[in-house]
């Protein structure tokens, strides 16, 4: 018979002027991969804030029971002493402090007050080669990309003497071989007696780890599906409501004339002055095109994106940059937008969005000349343009005035689309734009990127995902190691030939 580990009885939680959790029930059994799926805002996430003590006893309705225990948490802490570990998909790391500082801070191995900083390295090395990552614990977390920052939290989770794992979007920012490893460190944790929650808009990831799914919808649970049940088609029409048929919406392409041009850059890296992040570069995209760069992690495509950008990143050393004819000074972010280009950061909340501002202030900051006039803001056309952007993208939220972070991650998506076509760019470079997003939240991101292309503006998209690259991009750039190592159109590409290109230097392609 199945052992319940835990239980969640009629959790209710209320926000000002909105019910995020209404009567939600989740049953978990000890040593299974229990699946949490919903879309953005549906109410997954504050569920594991109320498990993990976040958001404290008393401050929703509803039971916990954990061993068969009623638990009422009313910190963090007290949570982990019973083995109820969450990783957040926000990760809660010091970049300045190195990976062993941080995954034993507030757990320091010490004595009398004094740490042992051979223990807390040696620890460190041991939990690093469960999850495989063979960095050392004297690393700064700033110098670790964002997937192996995923990682380190992980080991950090693991540090402590964990029973339930919470995992939130654990692998939105890593790519498919990390991706991989992790699921793979999740199952073999399982043969070790260790329950995992795993929340993940990565309907194949569930597919393949999961024993049970659990479905949120509008604050409301819905179902749980047995894992000989699980299909995506299930998932998603309980997510939804419907059944999405189609996961791309369908674009008939207008493409005409080159218009932009990368040719022969090349570029370093800010601080490794050796290290070149983009070499010999050269790509070029149509008006009405939209164009795919494929790689793997470390690959270099958001170095390469971000010093087309700008010189956002790295040190130019040499290069060009064409837009109809002409070269371009793109030597500041100013002057690459008046240039007409925009980049939508693979990392919307660090450099995407300013979260404390409201919706219409972030909207409008990438060209305040619009609705200003003698530096001052014309407030009444700034509130018109923000709400006439939030009509055309569906971005759900009462009020312009809204504070963006409290907006979902979709949502959130949209307000940085906004944002940049607001700018009016004539290329609209995307990293990563639809991480961290639900299926429904993606089909409307996919229709916004169909209709830009449609309008006739280049667009540059950057995907860890190759299903996303193959039905979205008219021709896929593959880069490895600072290269481009091949050019497919999309009518010749598959999966097998794009994973060739990554895995290869340009002279093994």
């Amino acid at each position: 018979m199945e052992s319940i580990l835990l239980e969640m009885r009629n959790i209710t939680k209320e926000f000002p002027g909105v019910k995020a959790l209404d009567q939600v029930n989740l049953q978990v059994t000890k040593g299974e991969i229990h699946a949490l799926c919903g879309e953005n805002g549906a109410g997954k996430s504050t569920l594991m804030k109320v498990l993990s003590g976040v958001y404290p006893f008393g401050s929703y309705e509803g039971d916990i029971l954990y061993n068969n225990q009623v638990c009422q948490f009313h910190n963090i802490r007290q949570s982990e002493e019973l083995g109820i570990v969450i990783i957040h998909q926000e990760l809660a790391l010091i970049p300045e402090l190195s990976i062993a500082e941080n995954i034993f801070l507030g757990n320091e191995q010490s004595n009398k007050g004094v740490i042992n900083w051979n223990e807390t390295r040696q620890k460190t090395q041991e939990l690093l080669k469960i999850i495989g990552l063979s960095e050392s614990p004297d690393t700064a977390i700033k110098n670790l990309g964002v997937g192996k920052q995923q990682l380190v939290e992980t080991a950090k989770a693991l540090s402590k003497d964990v029973k339930l794992l919470i995992l939130d979007e654990p692998t939105a920012a890593l790519n498919e071989d990390d991706s991989e490893n992790l699921l793979n460190l999740l199952k073999e944790l399982q043969t070790q007696g260790i329950t995992s929650i795993l929340i993940s808009h990565k309907l194949n990831e569930i597919k393949h780890v999961s024993n049970k799914v659990t479905i949120i919808r509008d604050g409301q649970s819905i179902e749980t599906i047995e894992a000989e049940e699980i299909t995506e088609d299930r998932i998603i029409r309980g997510m939804v409501g419907r059944s999405l048929s189609n996961r791309f919406p369908d674009r008939i392409p207008n493409i005409k004339e080159v218009f932009f041009e990368v040719n022969n850059w090349n570029a370093y890296h800010p601080l490794q002055s050796d290290r070149q992040i983009a070499k010999n570069i050269n790509l070029n995209i149509k008006r009405g095109e939209i164009v795919g760069i494929a790689g793997l992690m470390g690959a270099g495509r958001t170095e390469l994106a971000m010093s087309i950008f700008g010189e956002s990143y790295g040190k130019k050393e040499s290069g060009d940059i064409i837009k109809d004819g002409e070269k371009l000074d793109i030597s500041t972010v100013y002057r690459a937008i008046n240039s007409g280009i925009a980049y939508v950061s693979e990392d919307r909340k660090t450099y995407g969005l300013i979260l404390m501002n409201d919706i219409k202030e972030n909207i409008t900051l990438s060209k305040l000349a619009k609705v200003s006039k003698n530096y001052v803001v014309n407030q009444y056309e700034e509130y018109e343009q923000a709400k006439m952007y939030r009509q055309q993208l569906n971005i759900k939220t009462p009020s312009v005035q809204q504070i963006t972070g409290n907006l979902s991650g979709g949502n959130q998506q949209k307000v940085v689309l906004s944002k940049w076509i607001f700018s009016e760019p004539d290329l609209l470079i995307l990293d990563e734009p639809t991480r961290g997003i639900d299926v429904g939240a993606k089909y409307e991101i996919y229709a916004i990127i169909n209709q830009l292309a449609n309008e006739g503006k280049g667009i540059l998209m950057i995907s860890s995902e190759l299903p996303e690259i193959l039905g979205m991009c008219d021709r896929i750039y593959v880069m490895s190691e600072g290269e481009i190592t091949g050019e497919v159109l999309a009518k010749d590409a598959t999966q097998e030939l794009l994973m060739k290109y990554m895995t290869n230097s340009k002279g093994n392609a």
